[in-house]
């Protein structure tokens, strides 16, 4: 192999921090041998030999790095040739998902949720400070996969199904975790995952060939991306899929002539766990790791995420020719160029936790958290004003219980369900006992979780009795007939088995049901259900729920469904049939009290669905922006439409939208369309509303959606009180992706679409013309 460059030179230019960045690049590069070039490329998962990763293969990150563990690795860095510093990554995905007492927030569905950026970017900024106290530095989030089949395993992970929302939320996510800048000392890298078109899966298995046209991922996959890359995003994740028969690692047309040719992206990419190994092993596409580390390198990946092979792999492809040195530079003076620019060589930013533990956990932080419960938390039926238990609170008294109702009648409410007082599985995936870390094999402190049964017992008025009952288990796990390893060497997902019905509990549970004014039952999945590996073939709700909800039905006491899932379940008719449901979605550690404020009106529900819910496993896909042009809208023996649609969510008052009106008819491509649409709360509460703008192409040169979510505003409606709302919506917006691939705004009719819902019934229409020829907004003749 290579030997060792010269290292003679006196003067070690790197470690000037008065230099320009790609001055000391370049002096350090050249001070590099071939081995410890590999190296920085190699992210390795802290929980095997850090000696080895460290002193032996020069690995330039880790990841999953308990923290008793990280100051041993920086000590290890510094008996090392070149002290190049680490690179500490970490799935702090909503919240710093594996450090103990952390402020773990609802998962990226729940917070999408809110419809709300900068609640978001609180979110992820809080996260930032948290993670980096603990000398993190990096976090593998936000996810911008569109989520379209639910049978698929990581949808909680999502933003949902519209790629406007996911672009507006995941760039307020990137803005919150780098800060001010990456000199930043609370700053942590972003990652944009999974690029490309992850998520349109085959069946709904997880990372299988996606099968998408380039125009599609122009018109649909790509722009929440684009977004982001503009954002500023530091690093981008690749998928684990293949699309056309090509990896995505080394996708030459997705990595270069569009990320780092068209957009002009500059950051650094790294695949996702053993991208480079699984296409040995598994995509079968190479016949060895030296072949599939020469391909990795020339198709532009910087950091290769827990590949060990790729230090043997890339320098035997040097070796035999596969690969030169120089291909090698490249990729790691993007890596060095990020070390240098959070000045990781004059700091190595270990934690600080002598300093800051007091952060971690934190009351700000868990107000903040408690807010983003509160916003996510989506009202999908209220039948009768069901809601809020008597009629409503005005706050609470000096005790912290609700006070001030309009009917102050003591009630009992019977709180039944396996999630009523789950408290780890309240978190949901990538989060303490999801089984990533083995160093919190208990989850999070029992103590920082509010249940919803928590959450009642310590709100409802002294004089009112709340009872409990499990009344159904969901699943039990068994081991896998393949084995319990991969082989890669990880370990294989258990099988979830549901659990039969047990009358016993479900007795138990409907005498509480009978004895009791109200019941609330939690119900959903759990996280052996979701994550890598857990596609589900089924959408119901497993085990005994079902015998559950349909016993508690029959009682006849008003029956409040508070579906704690993490994605869109098909929901049975006593689901659909009861007096009230709630979608939390994961509602994270202060869940449970925002459900119970919501119950009792101490909150206005305000949440709107980022996603679809489809009544049958089988009506999928149910997003709401297909292609136009299939015969009829129905199945023979059902109907297509969604049990509940993106951007439904009711509140505790009826707001109603009225006199939509386009100021100019007639619009160049380089006009905004200015509207104007009213808002009146009808009902005797104060209403928070998210005004959301479609814009549907009435006559299209290829095939298109009939509509598509261009624009929202939130605005606060008082009770009995209209407003008039200002729309602006550049025309620039209003586009396609043609058959040549080029985003373009077509001259033509136009309807601007107002309302509460993406549901035709919620929205008021209003016509406009755009005038002149196609102009050209973005695409490869842009460029």
């Amino acid at each position: 192999m290579t030997s060792v460059h010269d290292t003679s030179a006196p003067a070690q230019a790197y470690l000037d921090p008065g230099l320009p960045v790609a001055e000391r690049v370049a002096d350090l590069l050249a001070r590099m041998s071939v081995a410890e070039k590999v190296g920085q490329m190699l992210q390795l998962d802290a929980r095997g030999d850090y000696e080895g990763d460290i002193l032996r293969k020069h690995v330039g990150s880790i990841l999953h790095t308990s923290p008793h563990r990280v100051g041993l690795a920086h000590d290890l860095v510094e008996q090392t040739r070149l002290r190049i510093p680490l690179l500490v990554g970490e799935d702090c995905i909503h919240g710093h998902s594996f450090f103990e007492g952390a402020t773990i927030f609802p998962t990226q569905l729940g917070m999408a949720a809110t419809w709300d950026p900068a609640l978001v970017e609180q979110a992820a900024r809080i996260t930032a400070v948290e993670a980096s106290a603990t000398g993190v530095h990096w976090t593998f989030s936000p996810v911008l996969c569109i989520a379209r089949d639910l049978r698929w395993g990581r949808v909680d992970e999502t933003f949902g199904e519209d790629p406007y929302l996911i672009g507006e939320l995941a760039s307020a996510m990137v803005r919150g975790y780098q800060g001010s800048g990456l000199s930043d000392p609370t700053a942590i890298l972003a990652t944009a995952k999974h690029f490309a078109g992850y998520s349109e899966t085959q069946g709904g298995r997880d990372a299988s060939e996606a099968d998408i046209s380039r125009r599609k991922l122009r018109s649909w996959f790509l722009p929440p991306f684009e977004r982001v890359a503009k954002e500023g995003c530091a690093t981008f994740m690749l998928g684990y899929q293949s699309m056309d028969g090509v990896p995505i690692t080394i996708n030459d047309w997705l990595l270069n002539d569009v990320l780092r040719g068209e957009w002009g992206y500059t950051g650094t990419l790294i695949t996702d766990w053993d991208n480079v190994g699984r296409m040995v092993w598994e995509q079968k596409v190479q016949p060895d790791h030296a072949h599939a580390a020469a391909a990795a390198v020339r198709a532009g990946n910087d950091m290769v995420m827990t590949t060990p092979q790729f230090f043997e792999g890339a320098q035997e492809a040097i070796d035999q020719g596969l690969l030169a040195e120089s291909d090698l530079d490249r990729a790691v003076a993007r890596i060095l160029t990020l070390k240098f620019e959070l000045g990781l060589f004059e700091n190595p930013r270990r934690p600080t936790l002598d300093r800051d533990a007091a952060l971690i956990g934190s009351a700000a932080h868990a107000a903040v958290n408690l807010d983003v419960a509160r916003r996510s938390l989506v009202l999908l039926r209220n039948t009768d004003a069901a809601l809020p238990f008597a009629g409503g609170f005005t706050g609470v008294d000096d005790g912290g219980r609700a006070a001030g109702p309009a009917d102050d009648r003591p009630r009992r409410i019977a709180v039944v369900g396996p999630l009523a007082d789950a408290a780890q599985a309240q978190l949901g995936d990538w989060a303490g006992s999801s089984g990533q870390a083995d160093w919190l094999p208990d989850g999070h402190p029992r103590d920082m979780i509010t249940t919803v049964l928590d959450g009642l017992r310590t709100l409802t008025p002294q004089d009112w009795t709340v009872t409990s009952a499990l009344g159904a288990e969901i699943v039990t796990l068994v081991s896998p007939p393949e084995g319990d390893t991969l082989p890669d060497g990880q370990p294989r997902p258990k099988i979830a088995v549901p659990r039969d019905p047990d009358p016993e509990l479900i007795a138990e549970a409907v005498a509480q049901a009978q004895a009791a004014d109200h019941v609330v039952a939690v119900v959903g999945d759990q996280v052996e259900l979701v994550g890598e590996y857990k596609s589900t073939a089924t959408l119901e709700l497993v085990g005994g729920q079902v015998a559950l909800l349909d016993a508690l039905a029959a009682t006849g006491t008003p029956m409040v469904v508070v579906v704690m899932a993490s994605k869109p379940l098909v929901l049975p008719e006593s689901v659909l049939n009861a007096a009230a449901v709630i979608w939390t979605a994961n509602p994270g550690m202060e869940g449970g009290r925002a459900v119970a404020e919501l119950l009792l009106g101490l909150v206005e529900p305000s949440g709107r669905l980022p996603i679809s819910f489809a009544r049958h496993v089988g009506q999928q896909p149910v997003y709401y922006n297909q292609i136009r042009g299939q015969h009829g809208s129905r199945y023979a023996d059902l109907t297509q439409e969604p049990a509940f649609v993106f951007g439904q969510g009711l509140s505790y008052s009826t707001v109603e939208y009225s006199d939509l009106t386009v100021r100019d008819a007639e619009l160049g491509p380089d006009d905004t369309v200015r509207a104007r649409v009213t808002l009146t709360n009808t009902g005797t509460r104060p209403a928070r509303e998210t005004v959301q703008v479609y814009v549907s192409d009435t006559v299209t040169s290829v095939s298109w959606t009939d509509k598509e979510l261009k624009a929202y505003r939130q605005v606060d409606v008082a009770a009995g009180r209209s407003v008039e709302v200002e729309l602006d919506l550049p025309v620039a917006d209003c586009t396609i992706v043609n058959s040549a691939g080029d985003r373009v705004v077509e001259p033509g009719g136009f309807e601007l679409l107002v309302g509460s819902s993406s549901r035709d019934a919620d929205l008021l229409r209003a016509p406009f013309t755009v005038v002149g020829t196609p102009a050209l907004v973005s695409g490869p003749g842009s460029v």
